[in-house]
């Protein structure tokens, strides 16, 4: 008895050796599935000696003395001590150096690397540091700052580089790591996990960014971001942060993004981007319906720019964009994204959604031109007679007078909102200009007040409708909802 429970241990503990052999066996993504927290030792000790440390020294200026006018009371007390010059005026600025630090990543054997755009911006010296301790100052071959991505090159050869990897094939809650230098802290790896993909962030509609629980803080900008094969597969950029450190919402951008620019910044030493001339806006469900879709996909046009790529092509204001060439827009987001990265001169075949149908149009891709300045808005002049009553939707309209026409460029037609009362569902404002009415899929034009009061007074409870409005020099679509209790 007491044999065969000895026999029974042996073959017991030799079963636990076994398994244990097994799972360390097992790459770190597997392990992860078989229940254990994954192993980065390897892809540290792989990957790590691609990752560079940058830094960089920038000129700034501020005033020497502070520009005080004589008839300040304080302003003797200042020249007395030597803060303004003799004979007053402004004192003139001071030239200073400031230092910063970054992140990056080898990207070829002979030199050539990747950080971002913000981390050289204004630079005057940029400093390479390798894991073993060589320095180089690196030359900027260019910078691109729509994507945040600026490519350096040193003078080295035989380089270890990083394997490039498809941001298309993540998942949001894969182990993904970072590594970079972090205040200062060099060849600091942190991991996490994927947290979203392709998120939209206000002022930037080109990256659909990586967003990422990994500890991402001021030094890590430029870095890579890899997945658990030890690809690239961003580069960490920014982060949202209430005191200017870690609170666990990091972006990157995704590397096929960063490469195109790349690749641009390596043959011609700046980046060049499509455009079609349009203005669009996102699709609800209600707008959607008003223009006699099934699924809210595509991209509303509402604006075209005269004399455009489309306008030449025959795009009309309430198009909606559904295909690019055969790849769908699934979103408003996505045509930029889609339209920019077409080398300007191609022609591409836009499929749009118009009057319940839909029509292909040949469109010839033009060149983007960077900061170009928005005009600004402008805003009808409230009515000169007396102020009307507000109608169902809570919007107060009047027509427009011939002098509002010829400012807003408007051979007929519009109706000025003078004013809205109580909660209006909808994007609509005082001074905005209604111009049509979507009803089945076609515009109607909003000739009068009257006209659109009476339309909107004879909706049913709870319905929407979907109105073409003018703000300033902008026009867009929005949808309007009637409350269930409202009359």
């Amino acid at each position: 008895m007491l044999q065969s429970r000895r026999s029974l241990a042996t073959t017991f503990g030799a079963a636990l050796l076994l398994l244990s052999s097994l799972f360390a066996s097992l790459p770190a993504h597997a392990q992860a599935r078989a229940g254990l927290l994954p192993d980065f030792t390897d892809l540290y000790e792989r990957q790590g000696p691609a990752v560079v440390s940058i830094d960089v020294t920038q000129k700034a200026r501020r005033q020497r003395f502070p520009d005080i006018s004589e008839d300040d009371p304080f302003y003797e007390f200042f020249r007395r001590f030597g803060q303004i010059p003799r004979g007053g005026g402004p004192g003139g600025q001071r030239e200073f150096e400031t230092q910063s630090t970054g992140s990056g990543f080898i990207l070829s054997g002979d030199g050539y690397i990747v950080t971002n755009a913000h981390v050289v911006d204004e630079s005057t010296e940029v400093t390479v540091r390798l894991t073993d301790k060589r320095e180089f100052v690196a030359k900027v071959v260019g910078t691109d700052k729509r994507t945040d991505v600026a490519l350096l090159k040193i003078d080295a050869k035989d380089l270890p580089r990083v394997v490039i990897g498809d941001p298309d094939k993540l998942k949001v809650g894969e182990w993904v790591v970072a590594i970079g230098k972090p205040f200062g802290l060099e060849n600091t790896m942190t991991a996490g996990i994927v947290s979203a993909k392709g998120r939209d962030l206000p002022q930037e509609n080109l990256v659909p960014f990586i967003q990422t629980d990994v500890a991402i803080n001021p030094g890590n900008s430029g870095g890579p971001l890899f997945n658990m094969k030890g690809e690239v597969v961003g580069i960490n950029s920014l982060i949202y942060s209430r005191t200017g450190g870690y609170m666990g919402l990091a972006f990157a951008v995704p590397i096929d993004i960063a490469m195109n620019a790349v690749g641009q910044l390596r043959d011609k030493g700046r980046v060049t981007r499509g455009r079609i001339g349009v203005q669009i806006q996102e699709l609800t469900k209600e707008s959607a319906e008003a223009f006699g879709l099934k699924q809210p996909n595509g991209a509303l046009v509402n604006g075209v720019e005269k004399d455009g790529p489309s306008a030449k092509a025959g795009i009309e204001t309430g198009d909606v964009i559904l295909k690019v060439d055969g790849r769908e827009v699934r979103s408003s987001n996505e045509l930029p994204r889609i339209i920019t990265a077409i080398r300007p001169g191609t022609k591409i075949t836009l499929t749009i959604w118009r009057k319940g149908a839909q029509k292909d149009i040949p469109v010839t891709v033009a060149e983007m031109k960077e900061d170009v300045a928005s005009a600004q808005p402008r805003r009808g002049a409230p009515s000169p007679k007396e102020k009307a009553k507000p109608n169902r939707m809570g919007l107060v309209l009047s027509d427009l007078t011939d002098e509002q026409r010829k400012e807003l460029d408007l051979k007929a037609g519009g109706v000025l909102v003078e004013d809205v009362v109580g909660v209006v569902r909808g994007n609509v404002q005082p001074g905005d200009v209604i111009l049509a009415i979507i009803q089945k899929g076609a515009p109607l034009e909003a000739r009068s007040a009257a006209q659109v009061n009476d339309l909107l007074a004879k909706l049913e409870k709870g319905a929407s409708v979907t109105l073409q409005v003018r703000r300033g020099d902008n026009t867009f679509y929005t949808t309007l909802k009637l409350g269930n209790g409202e009359n």
